[in-house]
């Protein structure tokens, strides 16, 4: 990814014995090799264990704004953005918004010319009353609430993806005898990909999309092109997430375009759509494998020109839904540590997040790489684990990891590649509210979306 310019805020006359008040102009320390490679590419060190991203130190953020605090990178969405629009020049990038999505980050992803995809009617309205146009974004789900359907089709929504048999008959009942809503069937394609069984999705033996292998997806495709009132545009497939090889996408080309072939030689009908989902693999700690996406954009063009030569089809516009791969690697969690407890077994680092913000852990057993940040340590390191302040035993942020010896309560804690599937899955599990996120460009820092509070929690409670 290039590397953005970093602007500095102009040079300070406060004296440099306090870490905060650092002269901007002072020359960053370099960071050990790697140490930096999964943070934004904005991030800078400074002396007296400072931490800048966007040209922000995070210590000023968690000051201001109090912890825990989600940080976000305007500019790494962006360049993201851009990266996947100049490696698939002809294709569809539609961003997932079930990774993180607010306001801002809909109006950025907009801006740089993405479509979206979402998940619920909230994820929809949303985007729409961001601005988002919505013949740019397109509706998924294993099932679909009478509210989705009713939200997509009055907002004017591009596309809706088909991933059980019985929505055919209710969008096509929903649309009226007026009107005409393009669809895309979600196939399975019989391929096992992903960073942990809970989120392989391509495989015969969970909930999404419809079987290539058993007629499913076949049947499914005859009674939508009998709907005069649906165009089939194309076929949707999504073999799961956090995938680091190219090869499980090019087996996913190959199985798809034969069916759009047998969907030809039965039908007549040419599909122009093909919708390869996302589920880029990226790093969560240095050294940690991703996928490449030069490669995987280069191979998929050419298996996707291969297949279609070979099948007599014209090549379909490909479609791509990177969600983690944009927001993903953008974000920093940062926290304050609350206590330290040593027992014979090992070190626990208490800090005053958890599941709550970040479920990961306890959902995927994920592992991160957190970061001292705001003060030099003389002290070695030593293997801890950071853990949160819920009560259950799998509430563990970083388990064995090194952090200063001397790490100790009213110390930050800062946790890169924060951006995708935390505050999208967070919970007010103990009555704790959820962070708020604050984004970060050009040394400037601005409030997205708020903490929630007591206050907010207790004024859902209206019965007694």
């Amino acid at each position: 990814m290039t590397t953005l310019p970093l602007p500095l805020p102009a040079p300070s006359t406060a004296p440099p014995s306090d870490p905060s008040t650092v002269p901007p102009g002072t020359p960053d320390h370099p960071a050990p090799a790697g140490a930096l490679s999964v943070w934004p590419a904005t991030t800078t060190e400074r002396p007296h264990g400072q931490l800048l991203v966007g040209g922000v130190p995070l210590t000023e953020i968690a000051e201001g704004h109090g912890t825990p605090v989600y940080v976000l990178d305007e500019a790494e969405v962006r360049e993201r953005c851009r990266t996947y629009r100049t490696a698939f020049p002809d294709a569809e990038i539609h961003y997932a918004a079930k990774a993180f999505l607010c306001r801002a980050l809909a109006h950025w992803v907009e801006e740089e010319g993405l479509g979206l995809d979402v998940c619920s009617a909230g994820e929809l309205e949303l985007a729409v009353t961001t601005g988002f146009p919505p013949e740019r974004i397109l509706l998924h789900g294993n099932v679909k609430s009478p509210h989705d359907l009713e939200t997509a089709l009055r907002l004017g929504v591009g596309r809706i993806v088909i991933d059980t048999p019985a929505e055919i008959a209710r969008i096509a009942a929903a649309v009226g005898t007026e009107g005409r809503q393009k669809v895309m069937v979600r196939v399975t394609p019989g391929i096992s990909a992903g960073g942990h069984r809970k989120i392989r999705t391509g495989s015969e033996d969970q909930k999404f999309g419809l079987s290539i292998r058993d007629g499913h997806a076949q049947h499914a495709i005859a009674r939508i092109l009998d709907q005069p009132h649906l165009e089939l545009t194309g076929l949707h497939c999504h073999l799961g997430s956090q995938i680091a090889d190219v090869k499980p996408y090019l087996v996913a080309v190959r199985r798809l375009v034969g069916l759009m072939a047998r969907v030809r030689d039965t039908h007549g009908v040419t599909l122009p759509e093909l919708d390869l989902g996302g589920g880029h693999g990226i790093a969560y700690r240095p050294g940690e494998p991703a996928l490449d996406l030069t490669t995987l954009a280069r191979k998929v063009r050419a298996e996707l020109a291969e297949s279609c030569a070979a099948a007599g089809l014209p090549v379909p516009r490909l479609i791509i839904e990177p969600g983690r791969a944009v927001a993903g690697p953008a974000g920093v969690a940062v926290y304050r540590v609350l206590a330290v407890k040593r027992t014979p077994a090992r070190t626990f680092v208490a800090v005053d997040g958890g599941m709550s913000d970040n479920p990961r852990p306890a959902l995927y057993g994920v592992r991160y790489a957190p970061r001292l940040v705001g003060r030099d340590s003389a002290a070695g390191p030593e293997r801890v684990t950071v853990v949160g302040r819920h009560c259950e035993a799998g509430d563990v942020l970083a388990e064995d990891v090194p952090l200063p010896a001397d790490t100790r309560p009213g110390d930050l804690l800062a946790l890169p590649v924060a951006g995708a599937y935390h505050l999208s899955m967070a919970s007010s599990y103990n009555l704790v509210g959820r962070p708020p996120v604050v984004a970060v460009r050009d040394g400037h820092a601005r409030l997205l979306v708020r903490r929630e509070t007591l206050a907010d929690l207790r004024a859902r409670d209206v019965g007694l």
